[in-house]
């Protein structure tokens, strides 16, 4: 029986669920979230997963239209919050921080001993020697910006590179140095010797970046023999002149050598592209360093020493902090947590540095307040440039150098405002405490450390 409206050709149908849209599909940064699982699982910040991220080549329009988010930071804190924190023991091996204290006090000496060849060489020179220190400055400041450089394109493209580089650079910085020491002298001693120091230099520069530092030890050997000789007898002018020529010539023929082996090898990679521009703070803070050397007061040649023969403690105490800074972040669960841990690391390597710097200078006479000071402002510096913080150092430290020399008299006619120790003590003192500003501030982050 057929009721009303009843059509037996009409079927049945059931009322089917919906498609799912696009929109409800599995969410694209799960899959991003497990792949990076090891890297959020271990970042204390969001800005660590975003520099990964960004290293990755992850653009804005992945990230708006594969991950739907508005941008990197929003896709990094989402992931942050998705994958729980680990944090796995590293293990004892895995410090890539660690270094030999041999080697850095290696380097120490390096840095030490050519000042034996001002000793050897004082009676060559008449009493005033401004185109030597103008030559100094100049050289100083040329090969820390081509050390830069030539870092730079050694870790790009490998030793050729490095070597490319250093063959251009080395002799146009002799040229430049002798230059300036011709231009301010005059006098064919001081020309002469400035030019051998230009010579040593340059050579040092590439024998330090193509690591051959056991190379430069024994160019070193007359002049320290030499040296060595002073206390028993004082040669005369023509066995120092062979003295210093063997050191700049033994020096300069190996440099040359390195670079000829260097020249030698294939590329490991493609050489960066980084602009000459980037190393022009390395060569300004290499200017105002020795300017601020130079300038120290009453027993200024031995605080230069004192300075100099520091440096591979200084060096070995860069290493450590980054190191320690390393283990604190691992140890670490908020970025607030880090920042203090960072600062104490900070703290106890700054403290230590100055322990050794001042143990010396209470023997020698030099003002010591003055002299920590100085070396303060030049180790936090030197931490800053290690972690590519470059302008802040130049900065600070030729602000220094112009405080010192206003103050102390030596930039305008008239008596000077304050003694030369003070003078120091109160523009490198300033210069130490925007410093220490600034890496409390940079390297606080978590992201510096990665």
């Amino acid at each position: 029986m057929n009721l009303p409206g009843d059509d037996r050709t009409v079927l049945l149908r059931l009322p089917t669920p919906p498609q799912r849209p696009p929109a409800w599909a599995d969410d694209p940064l799960d899959k991003l979230a497990d792949r990076l699982a090891d890297v959020c699982g271990a970042a204390v910040h969001p800005d660590e997963i975003a520099a990964v991220l960004e290293s990755d080549g992850l653009t804005h329009e992945q990230i708006t239209t594969r991950y739907s988010r508005r941008d990197l930071f929003a896709v990094a804190e989402e992931l942050y919050e998705r994958v729980p924190r680990r944090f796995p023991d590293p293990g004892p091996g895995s410090d890539p921080w660690r270094t030999s204290p041999r080697q850095c006090l290696l380097r120490g000496m390096l840095f030490g001993l050519p000042g034996l060849a001002y000793l050897l060489g004082a009676g060559l020179l008449p009493g005033r020697v401004t185109g030597l220190a103008a030559s100094a400055l100049v050289a100083w400041a040329w090969n820390q910006a081509l050390a830069h450089r030539a870092y730079v394109r050694l870790a790009a493209g490998g030793r050729r590179e490095a070597a490319r580089c250093l063959l251009l650079g080395a002799p146009a910085g002799v040229t430049a140095a002798t230059a300036a020491a011709m231009a301010v002298s005059g006098t064919g001693a001081v020309s002469a010797f400035a030019a051998g120091e230009a010579l040593y230099l340059a050579a040092a520069t590439v024998l330090l970046v193509l690591g051959r530092e056991q190379h430069l030890l024994i160019a070193l050997a007359p002049t320290a023999a030499g040296a060595a000789c002073i206390p028993l007898w004082r040669p005369g002018p023509v066995p120092v002149v062979v003295l210093l020529l063997a050191t700049v010539a033994a020096a300069v023929l190996s440099a040359v050598r390195e670079i000829v082996r260097s020249l030698r090898t294939t590329s490991s990679s493609a050489p960066g592209t980084t602009p000459l521009t980037a190393s022009v703070p390395y060569g300004l803070f290499g200017l105002a360093g020795g300017a601020l050397t130079l300038m120290a007061p009453a027993a200024g040649r031995p605080a230069a020493v004192v300075l100099t023969l520091s440096m591979g403690v200084a060096e070995w105490l860069l290493y450590r902090y980054r190191s320690l800074t390393l283990r604190a972040l691992r140890h670490s669960r908020t970025p607030r947590g880090f920042r203090l841990r960072a600062a104490g690391v900070l703290a106890l390597c700054l403290t230590q540095y100055l322990a050794v710097l001042a143990a010396p200078a209470l023997f020698t006479g030099v003002p010591t307040l003055p002299l920590l000071a100085l070396g303060a402002a030049l180790w936090v510096a030197l931490l800053l440039q290690a972690a590519g913080i470059a302008w802040p150092s130049a900065v600070a430290c030729l602000g220094a150098a112009l405080a010192e020399t206003a103050l102390s008299g030596g930039a305008f006619p008239g008596p000077a405002l304050l003694s030369p120790a003070t003078a120091e003590l109160a523009a490198c003192g300033c210069a130490t405490a925007v410093l220490l500003v600034v890496a409390c501030t940079r390297m606080g982050r978590t992201t510096a450390h990665r």
